[in-house]
């Protein structure tokens, strides 16, 4: 028998709403997922993440609204389906899937400015 795993995730982050859809973009692609849909205009999209040994990939649905010129809100909701012998397995892969994502984000959203210290490899 098979169900589906739900997880859903909203965080609001101080940048506009055109920069955190480009960062949502990179993330995503960054992460090696799959975007299935994606809607520019409405800043959502769809995207598959790759299956684990003995887990199935998560669909996840990725949207952004502006709260503000300077604030903008990121629901992150996945779904992954499991089976009475995936379960065990499986248990909080969903949500690993949905923290590995905002991480991602985090990072895409990371300043860089003049005191911001760069390494040099030599």
């Amino acid at each position: 028998m098979a169900y589906l795993r739900r997880e859903k995730e909203i965080i609001d982050v101080d940048f506009p709403i055109n920069t955190v859809w480009e960062a949502i973009n990179k993330a995503t692609t960054g992460l090696g997922w799959t975007i299935e849909k994606s809607d520019d205009a409405a800043h959502r999209l769809t995207a598959k993440s790759k299956p684990n040994f003995m887990a199935y990939a998560s669909d996840l649905t990725i949207a952004a609204s502006a709260q503000s010129e300077k604030t903008t809100r990121v629901t992150v909701s996945a779904e992954t389906p499991v089976t009475t012998i995936t379960s065990i397995v499986d248990f909080g892969r969903t949500r690993e899937r949905i923290d590995s994502f905002l991480l991602a984000l985090t990072k895409q959203l990371k300043p860089t400015g003049p005191n911001e210290k760069k390494t040099e490899t030599t």
